[in-house]
């Protein structure tokens, strides 16, 4: 007798599923540097980009000649998709209680529950990559240290932000729309005294993302809210006190991408909701949610990393 793959032998629950991928925690910012693409298979050859995408090719062609030829990115490092699955539980006893309270949806939310857990390893991952020197060339990285870190008022932000962009300008031929930063680097943004004088004159009291985005000539600046909990039960902020800025593509990916600096592979139809099923040991229902995904970095020219950007 045959046996059945894992995909045969799980049952997909689509109402489920839709509420599992309708979800988006606003305080995960992860997929701004690292945009989802759906890949067919759990493993393969990241598509990354070099110069050639942005070199001038000699494309007049006479009668009979040969055409001039552009590869689109070369095959890289291999990815390996990672699965991920968590069970939201629901005690029968909490069951009872909400069934003589109005609008409470317990199997919904259990699901919400179990794809937040999943989201934010993810977040946790997709900062822990962003945020490695090691990622980057020697002249697309930072670690700041007194005067110079933005926390103090004799340093200059908005240079530092200048001279990134137009260095990566020059890498890779396009200018950076995203700045992804920590919680607390936002925080000593807004009251920075160069960037205060700056929005004086807007209707705005203080600088919020969007404003920032616009003084910083952006599409979009970031602030990773998130926090996870470490071994000893001490929280702590997922982004810490670095900033990324990078050229990411933000339009809908329907392949393995185009030239970015980062991508999400997701195994394609993902994240799932299992069909619920009744454990008796726990007395509970368990709301299964599945993912798979690899978060990598496809082109590390298009990036900028300030570590201890803040004090």
């Amino acid at each position: 007798m045959p046996q059945m793959s894992g995909s045969q032998v799980r049952v997909v629950d689509p109402v489920l599923t839709e509420v599992a991928r309708g979800y988006s925690n606003p305080a995960f910012v992860g997929s701004g540097l690292f945009p989802y693409v759906p890949v067919g298979v759990r493993g393969g050859k990241i598509v990354q980009f070099g110069k050639e995408a942005f070199r001038l090719y000699n494309t007049a062609r006479a009668p009979g000649t040969q055409v001039a030829v552009a590869q689109f990115g070369y095959s890289g490092l291999n990815y390996a998709l990672s699965d991920h699955a968590v069970a939201g539980l629901v005690p029968i006893e909490h069951l009872e209680d909400a069934s003589v309270v109005p609008g409470v949806d317990l199997g919904s939310g259990a699901v919400l529950f179990a794809r937040n857990i999943i989201d934010l390893r993810l977040e946790v991952e997709q900062a822990t990559i962003a945020r490695t020197a090691a990622s980057y060339a020697v002249g697309n990285k930072a670690t700041l240290s007194g005067t110079s870190q933005w926390s103090h008022a004799s340093s200059f932000p908005i240079q530092a932000i200048e001279d990134a962009k137009e260095a990566i300008r020059l890498q890779v031929g396009v200018r950076p729309n995203t700045l992804v930063i920590g919680a607390k680097v936002f925080a000593a943004l807004k009251q920075h005294a160069t960037i205060v004088d700056r929005i004086k004159y807007t209707s705005r009291e203080v600088a919020t993302p969007e404003l920032l985005a616009s003084l910083f000539g952006l599409d979009r600046v970031l602030v990773g809210d998130a926090v996870s909990q470490d071994a000893d039960g001490n929280m702590q902020d997922v982004w810490g006190k670095d900033a990324i800025l990078a050229y990411t593509n933000t339009s809908p990916l329907a392949s393995m991408g185009a030239p970015s600096y980062g991508y999400t592979y997701r195994l394609r139809n993902y994240p799932v909701a299992e069909v619920p099923w009744f454990d008796r040991d726990f007395a509970s229902w368990k709301y299964p949610v599945r993912d798979s995904v690899a978060p990598v970095i496809a082109g590390a020219e298009a990036g900028f990393l300030w570590t201890a950007a803040v004090a």
